[in-house]
């Protein structure tokens, strides 16, 4: 049999050499000295692409703003330019029919000398007066006489005319070409002060536009600090707690939690026995101390009660005396004061004695008899 050669699939065939070309891309970047030891700051990069690809936009919008400007501007110029166009061509139409109707030729005052076919009869025709009216002159004044003379008068009055109706005209021209002129330099001037005030609403939007990136760059750096400061404290705290909780009396069983949980217990010492691992000689030796301690400060106040017995009763003794002193003092002064009252009553009586004697003997000696009584009521006077 005969070797045949298959065609290969052609996505196949695209996908192995996709594949090559992401590997030596690949190899290009990794063994690329500069980029691996130095580095590349990608975020400026970036930005920097950013604003690139932001300024070329800006530009190309720009471009087209003025493109569009100008094909309207021309537009309307070319529309206006058609407009006059028409617009003199309907005026000298209608000059043109003006002069048709009411300014014939054979209708002037001049015809004659213009066409010969009415020229004036001739005046060396005779005929007699008498056989013609009032009203049936054939030659006026002026008419017959000199007529090549007149013919070029008329002819040079017609040429001045004519000069003076175009040179009328051409200073009509200019001035209509001054003032197309000046609206035309207006119009320019208008079209450039709108490019310009385009190109500075451009130019702020852009302004306005940087400064809103910078601002979102500097809110968004804001936020990663942010977002940062508050990840490091979240597994700071998440740190504290395992360790914690690795450290904590839950997992290691130390005696001191049950001592601690009774000192912070709001319901007075008490042993959890769930965690209490039985006393320590430490704690034994401290309690046979506290114990000694306690007897010794007893006896102390069992002996200071005691003294301050004595000298209470020391105290109560010496004021019992003082009482006595006092009571014994209190009933002399009793005495005296009564001896010296009955002196000042037995005086007082005395004197009273002595006052009545002499009301008796020496004041009331003339006592009244029962005739001195009954000599009252005896007469009516």
């Amino acid at each position: 049999m005969y070797k045949v050669d298959l065609p290969v699939e052609e996505s196949a065939q695209r996908a192995v050499e996709r594949r090559q070309a992401a590997e030596a891309e690949r190899k290009k970047r990794i063994f690329n000295s500069r980029a691996r030891v130095i580095g590349v700051d990608l975020r400026t990069l970036h930005k920097q692409r950013e604003e690139k690809q932001e300024r070329l936009e800006m530009d190309k919008q720009r471009d087209l703003a003025h493109d569009l400007l100008r094909l309207s501007l021309d537009e309307s110029a070319m529309q206006q330019k058609k407009e006059e166009e028409e617009l003199r061509r309907e005026l000298a139409q209608n000059l043109v029919q003006y002069r048709a109707i009411h300014q014939r030729a054979e209708d002037s005052r001049d015809a004659d000398v213009n066409y010969v076919r009415q020229a004036a009869p001739d005046a060396s025709i005779s005929v007699s007066d008498s056989s013609l009216g009032p009203a049936s002159m054939q030659v006026f004044l002026g008419e017959g006489m000199n007529e090549n003379e007149k013919k070029r008068a008329q002819m040079e009055m017609n040429e001045r005319n004519l000069r003076a109706q175009k040179e009328e005209r051409e200073k009509q021209e200019r001035e209509q070409k001054n003032r197309e002129l000046l609206t035309g330099r207006e119009l320019v001037e208008k079209d450039l002060r709108a490019v310009q005030l385009n190109a500075l609403e451009e130019e702020c939007k852009r302004a306005a536009h940087i400064a809103l990136s910078h601002y979102n760059q500097a809110q968004a750096e804001e936020r990663m600090a942010r977002e940062q400061q508050e990840r490091l404290r979240r597994e700071g705290e998440e740190l504290a707690e395992m360790q914690y909780m690795v450290t904590s009396d839950l997992l290691t069983e130390r005696p001191e939690a049950a001592k601690r949980k009774t000192e912070s217990s709001a319901e007075g010492p008490r042993v959890l026995a769930d965690r209490w691992k039985g006393m320590t000689p430490q704690e034994i030796s401290e309690i046979h101390r506290k114990r000694e301690e306690q007897l010794l400060e007893k006896e102390r106040l069992r002996e200071m009660e005691r003294q301050r017995d004595v000298a209470w009763d020391y105290h109560l003794t010496e004021q019992a005396r003082q009482q006595e002193r006092e009571k014994n003092r209190d009933k002399e002064l009793q005495r005296e004061r009564r001896t010296q009252h009955d002196k000042y009553n037995q005086q007082l009586a005395r004197e009273q004695q002595a006052h009545q004697q002499y009301l008796d003997k020496q004041l009331y000696t003339n006592r009244p008899t029962v005739h001195y009584f009954t000599q009252f009521g005896t007469s009516s006077r």
